[in-house]
């Protein structure tokens, strides 16, 4: 944070004179040299509001903070936003951060964003009798291209053997560096009823270590390739994906339906032995309390580190002070298939409990990565709310389970788990919370989270 302040101060007297024709980079730092100057130089009380708002979320540059991984600790560091609007048709839009925890874990990547914006033709039509006709004018989606290069090193996860009957008792700990570089793309077809398709390609590479620092045994001591696929040779996967997203607009927008059904291959080209195929179902359902509430969930045309409320603003949202409150309802499948004699890489596998290694909360009550299957199946009920100003409530109750065999996903013999807690909202959005589990006989389990991504930005790719 001391060094970040440093640069932008350096930055103001330098930038202050900008001549009449400048680049947009020159433009950007030069702004936010300014609006550093007017917000956090002279420092009172009614200036930290406005001088936190400013280091966390303004651009180009801002401090960069959110939890890494489950048991990988806090990470802090920079980030860097740029845009360019080429043409009327295009927007373009690129960040890059790095972060590191106390644990030596880190986060590095750059993420390049290219929004086709059409220009829509509007035709005025009138009548001097009868109904006007029926308008089809309305706010849709747009095409949005990815290319996303990101490495991540994780010094402590967890691993307890595959299936729901893995013993606690057999808790191991390993170490993983995974490297990811591709593109997406998400492109609508059904205006109507907001459906878009998906398309992915991604190199994965993947690289394991024992971890020998720690009171639990490193996961080499206690668990083999029979046990643990993948762990004796970790390839590098060829990553595919397509798939449809169905987002209607139902009942005034009272209820907003994300549904995701999507379909991976990973191909491990040097070794077959470890490529398979992926099928996952996310349907999720959530009811806003109020009118005036925002829209929930992360914003595609935002890159991980932006938080702009709308496609050209520059801004994040404000602060609500509205009573802003959700229902939420969420079915999770997901199912690995290999060929005879293939395996599914346990590294490669989800996980429930506590807080997978996205950052995803399930059956928080948990160790975290507790259950860890080719399978998994998940039920959500959740609540939040706000209580006053920027601080939240939120309540959720987990249901799942994790299966070796696609033949056992079923509703039966589920794990159950609860939670509560606080969470701090931003733009409308929880991004920092701290709740406290329970369920199952598994005691209280405390979890504070901070958002990966910056208030409502995208998602950054999975690590599985």
């Amino acid at each position: 944070m001391r060094r970040l302040i440093f640069i932008l101060v350096l930055l103001a007297p330098s930038l202050a004179g900008a001549p009449a024709q400048e680049s947009q980079t020159h433009a950007d730092f030069r702004g936010e040299a300014t609006r550093f100057k007017q917000s956090c130089e002279g420092f009172t009380l009614k200036k930290i509001p406005g001088c936190a708002d400013l280091l966390f979320t303004d651009h180009p540059l801002h401090i960069a903070v959110g939890s890494i991984a489950p048991q990988n600790g806090f990470g802090a560091g920079g980030a860097y936003v740029g845009h360019y609007t080429p043409n009327q048709l295009w927007r373009t839009s690129w960040d890059a951060d790095a972060i590191a925890s106390e644990n030596g874990s880190w986060r590095a990547g750059f993420y390049y964003k290219a929004i086709h914006t059409p220009i829509e033709k509007i035709k005025v039509i009138t009548t001097t009798s009868g109904k006007p006709a029926h308008s089809n004018l309305s706010v849709h989606p747009y095409a949005v291209y990815n290319l996303t290069a990101q490495s991540i090193s994780l010094n402590q996860i967890f691993y307890y053997g595959l299936g729901s009957n893995s013993l606690q008792s057999n808790a191991s700990v390993f170490g993983m560096t995974e490297t990811i570089a591709g593109a997406n793309a998400i492109v609508p077809v059904l205006h109507s009823l907001n459906v878009s398709l998906l398309g992915e390609i991604n190199g994965r590479f993947v690289n394991l270590r024992g971890n020998h620092s720690e009171s639990t045994p490193s996961i080499e001591t206690i668990f083999t390739e029979a046990t643990a696929p993948g762990l004796a040779s970790q390839p590098a996967f060829a990553q595919l994906g397509e798939g449809v997203r169905i987002e209607p607009t139902l009942f005034s927008d009272h209820l907003q339906i994300d549904y995701l059904a999507q379909f991976q291959q990973y191909v491990a080209p040097s070794d077959s032995h470890y490529s398979f195929r992926r099928t996952t179902f996310d349907l999720d359902h959530t009811i806003p309390l109020y009118h005036n509430a925002a829209s929930y969930g992360p914003k595609p045309t935002n890159g991980p580190d932006e938080c702009a409320a709308s496609l050209g603003a520059t801004k994040c949202s404000a602060i609500q002070r509205n009573r802003e409150g959700s229902v939420e309802l969420r079915l999770f499948i997901t199912e690995s298939m290999a060929s005879a004699g293939s395996v599914v890489p346990f590294y490669l596998q989800p996980t429930l409990g506590g807080s997978d290694v996205n950052g995803n909360s399930w059956l928080s009550s948990y160790n975290d990565y507790r259950f860890r299957a080719p399978n998994a199946l998940l039920l959500r009920e959740a609540f939040e709310h706000s209580i006053w100003g920027p601080i939240g409530f939120a309540f959720s109750a987990d249901e799942g389970k994790v299966a070796l065999a696609r033949n056992d996903v079923d509703f039966n013999q589920l794990a159950h788990s609860f939670s509560a807690g606080l969470t701090l909202r931003a733009g409308g959005l929880p991004a920092l919370s701290l709740a406290f589990a329970w369920g199952d006989n598994q005691g209280l389990h405390t979890i504070a989270n901070v958002s990966t991504t910056l208030l409502g930005g995208s998602t950054r790719p999975s690590l599985f």
